[in-house]
């Protein structure tokens, strides 16, 4: 993974110990400049830290150096960092057997901190994606219920940024060596989203005005308004990476059926091939190859069988699928369809436990496929066809 990873071995010559001044400037020289490059880009870029305002830096079985980069990168900014620092086996330890009475209280805790905070950044690491995967789903549920207003403070009243970390588990996943995945990251992740940005002002101006949406392809068909309810650029602003504009359907108007190819992750369990069927907006019939938990997931409250977002994905970077959603949300000719919660300014009115970004990718290569705004064909294939939209393609971001 890291360069950190590998420093037990480098402290030593041939089974000697380093002095430890030789150590410590060892340790020094394996200072990663890739980390202190992205931590400028979540602090000057996606939260825009100014003079004395407060950030909170989470950090998730991250290196150590990392989150000191974030910090010396706030301070730069005349910003006061705090940081938590947290281990996913530990996570999940605590919520397997934990209380309302417990939980309560760290939601208590976790608002009242979140309230002072101006702003928030989440690095999100992990050795084991599946690490909560033997957490009982009703007690995913306590622990998702009780501490929704932190998460919804968060979203909704600072200025926010999560990613994730690159690991071995992510590397195998996107079946790439963990060197080639963390060149890949790093390169994913300090994009210069500004050259996305004209593209992506064209398309959320459109999206604004759209009514209609017909989406096309092996195994959908869909229809749905979004008429009234706006869009919103993501540009580097909320997630690393990112790359998409985003809507929300009328709640009752998505009717038809959709296949996602793109395989999932959620509550620690893996989907494949999942298809759901809509009428009126709600999901009737939902099979993959874990149709009883996926069901069990859409029944976690009212608002799950609903559709809280609707989204194009066009980051030039991100082409496969890794069971990532941070990353797989974004992939270049994608789009995804979220059952539960809306965000934001694009939002229906939907109110859910859940929040699950369900990925199709329609480049050629997954089978192609159109998506249709008020009977103008907007992409095909993966490709935009407006002359204002094309620069979202990824055609401009080719290496010469």
């Amino acid at each position: 993974m890291d360069s950190m990873a590998r420093s037990p071995r480098s402290l030593s010559t041939q089974g000697r110990r380093l002095h430890p001044a030789t150590a410590m400037e060892s340790l020094a020289a394996m200072h990663d400049p890739r980390y202190d490059k992205l931590a400028r880009v979540l602090v000057e870029y996606s939260t825009r830290l100014k003079r004395k305002e407060t950030v909170l830096i989470e950090t998730f079985d991250v290196p150590e150096e990392m989150t000191i980069a974030l910090v010396r990168a706030a301070r730069d900014a005349g910003a006061i960092p705090f940081a938590q620092v947290y281990r996913a086996r530990l996570n999940r330890e605590l919520a397997l057997n934990a209380t309302e009475r417990q939980l309560n209280l760290s939601a208590i805790h976790e608002l009242a901190r979140m309230k002072k905070m101006d702003a928030y950044i989440a690095v999100r690491g992990s050795q084991n994606i599946t690490e909560l995967s033997d957490v009982p789903p009703e007690q995913m549920k306590l622990v998702a219920k009780k501490m929704r207003p932190v998460t919804d403070w968060r979203v909704q009243k600072t200025k926010w940024v999560v990613l994730r970390w690159p690991s071995p588990s992510m590397a195998q996943l996107a079946s790439m060596s963990t060197e080639a995945f963390e060149d890949f990251y790093f390169e994913v992740c300090t994009l210069d989203y500004r050259k996305l940005q004209p593209g992506m002002k064209a398309l959320k101006a459109l999206m604004d005005k759209t009514d209609r949406v017909e989406i096309k392809g092996p195994g959908t068909d869909l229809r749905f308004s979004i008429k009234g309810i706006g869009s919103v650029i993501c540009g580097g602003d909320r997630n690393i990476p990112d790359g998409e504009v985003f809507s929300c359907p009328v709640k009752d108007s998505v009717q038809g059926h959709v296949l996602f190819n793109a395989p999932t992750i959620y509550q620690g369990t893996g989907f494949d091939s999942i298809r759901l069927e809509f009428k009126d907006g709600k999901i009737g019939k939902a099979t993959s190859n874990n149709s009883e938990k996926l069901n069990k997931i859409l029944d976690s409250d009212p608002g799950a069988r609903y559709i809280g977002e609707f989204s194009l994905g066009f980051n030039p970077f991100v082409l496969h699928p890794m069971r990532d959603i941070l990353f797989d949300e974004k992939i270049a000719g994608s789009f995804h369809f979220t059952p539960g919660q809306a965000y934001d300014d694009a939002d229906n009115g939907n109110r859910s436990q859940v929040h699950w970004d369900m990925v199709n990718i329609q480049r050629p290569d997954y089978g192609g496929g159109e998506v249709w705004f008020d009977g103008k064909l907007i992409r095909r294939d993966g490709e935009f066809v407006p002359a204002n939209l094309r620069s979202l393609n990824r055609a401009r971001f080719a290496k010469k």
